[in-house]
């Protein structure tokens, strides 16, 4: 929305961006939820606020819309206290099909939310007014709400989530499962987000980062075929085999570094198209989630990779939940209605936690006629690799005809010692 006077100011950060439609939708009226068991024994307890910013796809484009969790929202009954072996769950239903999620896991120390997930129905034309599809979506993240075992989680400060397509905000939240007595405890956790760092204490002195503990290098992984499409034919089209190298603090406080593979036989492939954003996300029975998401600039008519997502489990990790996110790459670059080919390894630094290398990669995003590759733009990596037999041949030219003048000028050279009698 352009600014009175003519002057167009910088867009707001989302999270003031969600604050501000927060209180002109009157939002942050917190509600209580309650998981209960078959005895009627309560094991998860919930109280908080939320705000949902959906970005959704429209005739006349991407169009972004809020929706408030009412109070009037309810439990539904699949919810679960972890019954059969399960991990617990709430699940909250509102309005016309949408519903919010938190899953529960648990060590012996501590609890978390593992993963939120949002489901919410394009066919409600009240909330999404002009909607270009009217099914149901779902979206999800890992989250960082965790506390220590009997303690209530506390965080009175906002705190968002995002998931692809969605940004969710909780706000004055009292969260806690596994409950011992029905009822939040005295004891709680605070998030991060409400603590506030001393500033008496001077800081202590950095200490050298350990080592990293090497790990064995798997072989390439194997290339596969993958394909978007939406309402309007296929958005995206890739062929590449995807490696990830994250570094991370293991239980001993040693820093170690994996490279896993992702194996397309182990992997469900899924996406969506936008009118600007085309997606692929990968998962697999390990609750590994990987989402790269691909954008376009349309006055210099590119494309690329905007944004990588990594959610995953490290077993032998001090922070056991693995989350890496990045928003603004420029990788993987061609015009539209062109491919981009690279036969050479590419190293993508998505955070200093984690780079993903692509391996053989052709890739085309959102103009893709007939479900073809279009023309092919190499890679930079390619083209010097076809430098070196070029160099080397030159340079093995310029000796023969080096020693080829040489050899000329010392046959001169050798005529001219003679006289004639």
């Amino acid at each position: 929305m352009a600014a009175p006077g003519g002057a167009r100011p910088l867009p707001p950060p989302p999270l003031l961006l969600l604050l501000l439609l927060g209180f002109a939708h009157g939002a942050w009226a917190t509600a209580t939820f309650v998981v209960k068991d078959s005895n009627g024994t309560a094991c998860i307890m919930a109280n908080f606020s939320a705000v949902f910013l959906v970005s959704y796809e429209t005739r006349n484009g991407s169009q972004n819309v809020t929706v408030d969790l009412p109070t009037s929202a309810k439990v539904l009954n699949s919810s679960s206290c972890g019954e059969n072996a399960s991990d617990p769950s709430l699940t909250i239903a509102f309005e016309r099909g949408h519903s919010l999620t938190l899953n529960f896991t648990r060590n012996a120390t501590r609890y978390s939310v593992q993963l939120m997930r949002f489901v919410y129905n394009l066919a409600d034309a009240q909330v999404f007014p002009n909607a270009s599809s009217n099914e149901t979506r779902t979206v999800e993240s890992v989250t960082d709400i965790r506390a220590e075992i009997d303690k209530k989680y506390r965080c009175v400060s906002a705190t968002q989530i995002h998931m692809s397509t969605v940004t969710v905000t909780l706000r004055d939240a009292t969260i806690q499962a596994y409950l011992s007595n029905s009822s939040f405890s005295e004891a709680e956790t605070r998030c991060k987000q409400d603590i506030v760092s001393p500033t008496t204490a001077p800081p202590a002195p950095p200490s050298p980062a350990p080592s990293p503990s090497p790990s064995p290098v798997p072989e390439s992984p194997a290339v596969s075929k993958y394909n978007v499409s939406g309402d309007n034919g296929t958005c995206l089209l890739a062929n590449m085999g995807l490696q990830l190298n994250i570094t991370y603090t293991q239980r001993d406080n040693k820093t170690a570094t994996r490279v896993l593979n992702i194996n397309p036989n182990e992997t469900t492939a899924s996406g969506s198209c936008g009118a600007r954003l085309a997606a692929l996300e990968l998962r697999n029975q390990k609750g590994m989630v990987l989402v790269l998401q691909f954008g376009m600039n349309a006055s210099s008519s590119r494309f690329f990779l905007q944004e990588v997502q990594l959610n995953m489990t490290l077993p032998d990790a001090k922070e056991p939940t693995f989350r890496a996110a990045n928003g603004s790459l420029r990788a993987l670059q061609a015009t539209l209605g062109n491919s981009y080919k690279c036969n050479a390894e590419e190293r993508v630094r998505v955070t200093q936690a984690l780079a993903l290398n692509i391996f053989q990669v052709w890739v085309q995003a959102f103009k893709v006629e007939g479900n073809r590759f279009g023309s092919v733009e190499e890679c930079v990596l390619d083209g010097n690799g076809m430098l070196i037999p070029i160099a080397v041949g030159g340079a093995l030219a310029g000796l023969v005809l080096i020693v080829l003048i040489a050899y000329l000028i010392g046959r001169k050279r050798s005529h001219a010692g003679y006289q004639t009698i």
